[in-house]
């Protein structure tokens, strides 16, 4: 009896461990040093970069602005928020020919928190609305008074 309790009891628990332990997640994609490397300042073209490293997930809000490659690492552990342990975005800026002007990496350590503006609107006027006016006005609707005549 108590072998079979230990038979049952014993994969409950390690599924139960085999949850809670950390689990990483990769997402995105950001060229080593090494691909960085094949591309020179001034004489590489978008083309030639989209040849080298591939083109990017993100790009600037305007067309013919800078590249973006994000690469983001991230450990899950159980019932925690997951935490993000390392993050790597390269920045490939180009000039008015599209000519690479320049190539920046920044990581975890490079970023800083935006404060994101919170605009609320406001609920409009608050005095007596017509719809709440006309809505308030059925309770007090009496028939014998419209055909009463003084």
């Amino acid at each position: 009896m108590r072998n079979g309790l230990i038979r049952l009891v014993l994969p409950v628990l390690m599924l139960m461990l085999a949850g809670c332990s950390p689990q990483q997640r990769f997402h995105g994609y950001a060229p080593d040093d090494m691909q960085l490397a094949e591309i020179e300042v001034r004489r590489d073209t978008r083309e030639t970069v989209e040849a080298a490293i591939g083109r990017p997930n993100l790009t600037g809000l305007m067309t013919g602005s800078d590249w973006y490659y994000v690469q983001s690492d991230w450990v899950h552990q159980g019932w925690r928020t997951p935490v993000e342990t390392r993050r790597e975005v390269v920045k490939v800026s180009f000039d008015g020919s599209d000519r690479v002007s320049n190539i920046e990496r920044f990581g975890l350590e490079d970023g800083e928190v935006v404060a994101l503006s919170r605009r609320v609107t406001s609920t409009g006027p608050t005095g007596m609305t017509l719809l709440r006016q006309v809505l308030g006005n059925f309770g007090q609707f009496n028939p014998a008074q419209m055909l009463s005549r003084n």
